[in-house]
């Protein structure tokens, strides 16, 4: 059965979102030698907080990353009313970072499997290489 993704609420995107990006920063840290549980969950953080997502879909909006679709799903995540509350950060980053995990969403439900690719890896390095803090 497939799923029309025009159909979703943005927390319904994020909450697919957040499970399609997830597994490949976990593969990431594996392959980069962490094995440690304590030290995957450290620096897991650096890509999946809420603060690192927010920061990581701003940089992507300033370098035009997105398409215009990926822009409208972002803004359909941020602005989706959630009934949870951010655990670690303000709701503004929170809200931004359910956007972004919308985006992967979006594509997951769209079977885009390389721009999906294409995106997290574009996010790794963002952080592999300081571009990107999770910390504001």
């Amino acid at each position: 059965m497939q799923v029309d993704y025009q159909q979703l609420n943005g927390i319904a995107l994020a909450y697919l979102g957040d499970a399609v990006y997830e597994p490949f920063i976990r593969q990431h840290l594996i392959e980069s030698g962490f094995t440690k549980a304590t030290k995957l969950h450290h620096h897991a953080t650096h890509y999946v907080s809420a603060k690192a997502q927010a920061a990581l879909i701003e940089r992507m909006q300033a370098e035009e990353v997105l398409t215009p679709t990926e822009v409208d799903v972002f803004k359909r995540g941020r602005n989706a009313k959630s009934h949870t509350s951010a655990k670690h950060t303000d709701v503004v980053t929170y809200r931004i970072s359910t956007g972004f995990e919308a985006v992967f969403g979006y594509l997951q439900l769209t079977q885009q499997a390389d721009r999906i690719a294409e995106l997290a890896q574009w996010c790794i390095k963002q952080v592999d290489e300081g571009r990107v803090s999770s910390v504001k």
